[in-house]
């Protein structure tokens, strides 16, 4: 007779896990590597500085 209170370990056969392709493990980009994660406004510079980079970088 077991007592309903005690649990019986499960073997790792008995475990389910989930192998579709849309469990993530890790985030593709962290939050401080925004612009909000360095301090910056969203939106970016980056026309500006491309039309503002040095002649010799042609």
């Amino acid at each position: 007779m077991t007592d309903p209170g005690i649990r019986t370990p499960r073997g790792d056969d008995d475990r389910v896990v989930d192998l579709s392709e849309d469990f993530v493990v890790l985030p593709e980009q962290t939050t401080d590597d925004t612009d909000r994660g360095w301090g910056e406004r969203p939106g970016g510079r980056d026309d500006w500085l491309l039309a503002e980079r040095p002649p010799h970088w042609d």
